[in-house]
Order: structure tokens, then C-alpha cells, then sequence
């Protein structure tokens, strides 16, 4: 049953939060132990002084955030709301006293960013290049990953800047988006595949080995219907991986076939390691852009690396999809 709270000092909402960082680093472990004694333990702090600040946040915010049961605690509809701001909150802090020493040394700041593979391969070096050439002092962090978790970290606070897709709609009111370009996706095969030179039809391919996306991606999906389209039986033989190293060295290997957009892969299709092989499954995915968080402010660093990403895209996407 939900505990019943004394009447909050902040009727109808405050103007501003009255929480403060204690009480947020405090919730944030509450929420990922659902314990109060291992937060309390986590929080380097007892038992009853945990309690006694929990009690402290309820009353502050006129809510309810957990609730008691014997095995622990679990969060309200209330405690989930404000765990998609806290850890934002708690990143943001972290990340500010990082600028301030920073800076106190005498560099010119930092900016985190994320992006998917084929941009990864050529757009954020290129930015990342033109940036460094003009302020080597700003630290620059690139992370590599799919659109879904790249934007989890977004709104967390834990990037500036993502080159991906917004795959939940739901998210849209939080974040911004420049779409830059699509991605027809090509079979991709080594120089001396058994297929290169031979007239190809979908059934050969399901004969060989595939390196495919993780299953909770968009392009594993779509995959998916393009071998059901083609009559073709799901590949026996499968390495699950978007690691673009891993693939190039697979592919170089052993007669693997995968899927990827041919620019991401340029340099290997014009040192010959690499072939497009000439079938057309059809594959693309929608656009990626530029996703911010709406309400995020960049620092003078990452509003570097826009600036730089902006003036790349305009020369390597000359025609940005509509």
C-alpha cells in the first residue's frame, strides 16, 4: 500500500527543484539497488541516515518515490520520472566539474560523442580532424554503437552530440534532429568470395556464413524480411556483430557475407580486400542525423564539433534526403 505523506512544503509543484545533489546521489543508488541499506552502503553513508533522507526527498517533493516491502524497496511511477531527469542531473554535474579542471589547466574543454558505424567511418573523423587542427587543447570522446543506446546516453547527459537515428517516436519532444543522409545497404564480400564473378541469385546467398547486426536492431529486422521476401532460409551460420573492426577482419578471413553501406568500407573496396558483390537485397535504412537534447546546452567544445560536423555533412551529403 502507498505510504501516505505529510503535506508537502512545495504545494502544486515548486518553480524550482528543492532537491539538492545529496538527495540526488542518494536516489540514484536507491533506484539501481532497490535497497536502502546497499544504497546506504553505496552512498557511503548508514542506514538511518539513508532513511532519514529518503523520508526527507518524500516530503520535500509531496510524493511517494518507493515503496516498503520486506525484500527491499520498489520505485513509484513518481521515482520514474525522476530518474529520467536524475542521472541527466548527476551526469551534467560531473561532467561540469571535469570542464572546470579542465580549463584550469589550461585546455579548451571537452565534448563526448556518439555515432553509428558508416558516419563513424568517415563524417565524425572528418570533423573530429578540422577540430583538432583548429584547437588541439579540446579533449574529444567518440563511442561507437547503435542509434538506441547511443541516445539512452544523450539524455542521460553522458554525450553532447549522437550521429544516429531516433528509433523511439516517444522521444521525439526530447531531442533535436538534422537528418544528413540514408544508407543503401550492399552485400559485402572479400576479394576471393566463391560468389565474386558469378552470376548471383538470393538462394546462393544463404549458403554461406553471415555477419549480421544484434537482433534488437532495425537492420537485423529488415534483414529479416528481405531473406522471407526472397524465399531465402535464415543462415545457419551467424556471427552477431556491429563492430566494424570485427567485420572487416572477418570478412577477410573467410567467406563471410554481411551488409553495410559501401562508403563505410571504402578504403577496403578501393585497396581490393573488399568487393560489393552484384545483387541488390534492397536494404536501406531511414536517415541518420544530428541528435541533440533539446534542452542540453552545449558547451563551447561540443558547439566546436557541431559547427564541424554541419560543415562536413554539407560537403560529404551534398543532397540530404527529404
Amino acid at each position: 500500500m502507498t505510504k501516505k505523506l505529510p503535506p508537502s512544503r512545495y504545494p502544486g509543484g515548486a518553480s524550482i527543484m528543492p532537491l539538492k545533489t545529496r538527495h540526488l546521489q542518494l536516489f540514484a543508488q536507491l533506484y539501481e539497488h532497490r535497497s536502502v541499506m546497499h544504497a546506504a552502503t553505496a552512498a557511503n553513508m548508514t542506514q538511518p541516515a539513508a532513511s532519514k533522507l529518503l523520508a526527507e526527498m518524500e516530503n520535500l517533493l509531496g510524493v511517494p518515490l518507493f515503496e516498503r516491502h520486506a525484500r527491499g524497496i520498489e520505485p513509484t511511477l513518481y521515482a520514474d520520472a525522476l530518474a529520467r531527469r536524475a542521472r541527466s542531473a548527476l551526469s551534467e554535474l560531473e561532467r561540469a566539474r571535469d570542464e572546470i579542471r579542465m580549463l584550469r589547466h589550461g585546455r579548451l574543454g571537452q565534448a563526448a560523442i556518439g555515432t553509428v558505424v558508416n558516419p563513424g567511418t568517415n563524417l565524425v573523423p572528418k570533423a573530429i580532424a578540422a577540430v583538432k587542427q583548429a584547437a588541439p587543447d579540446i579533449l574529444i570522446r567518440v563511442e561507437m554503437d547503435a542509434s538506441r543506446p547511443l541516445v539512452a546516453k544523450l539524455l542521460e547527459g553522458r554525450l553532447d552530440i549522437v550521429i544516429g537515428r531516433i528509433m523511439d517516436p516517444e522521444l521525439g519532444a526530447d531531442l533535436e534532429f538534422e537528418a544528413l543522409a540514408d544508407e543503401p545497404h550492399a552485400v559485402i564480400a572479400r576479394a576471393g568470395h566463391p560468389l565474386v564473378g558469378s552470376r548471383i541469385r538470393y538462394e546462393d546467398l544463404a549458403g554461406f556464413g553471415w555477419i549480421m547486426p544484434p537482433d534488437s536492431s532495425m537492420l537485423r529486422a529488415r534483414l529479416g524480411a528481405v531473406f522471407l521476401d526472397h524465399g531465402m532460409p535464415w543462415p545457419q551460420n551467424v556471427i552477431e556483430t556491429s563492430a566494424l573492426p570485427v567485420i572487416t577482419a572477418l570478412l577477410g578471413d573467410a567467406d563471410f557475407l554481411t551488409t553495410l553501406p559501401a562508403r563505410s568500407v571504402a578504403p577496403y573496396l578501393t585497396s581490393g580486400q573488399l568487393v560489393v558483390l552484384p545483387i541488390d537485397l534492397g536494404v536501406r535504412m531511414d536517415d541518420f542525423g544530428i541528435i541533440r537534447a533539446r534542452h542540453q546546452r552545449l558547451s563551447p567544445a561540443a558547439e566546436r564539433v557541431l559547427d564541424a560536423l554541419r560543415k562536413v555533412a554539407r560537403e560529404l551529403y551534398p543532397e540530404p534526403t527529404e
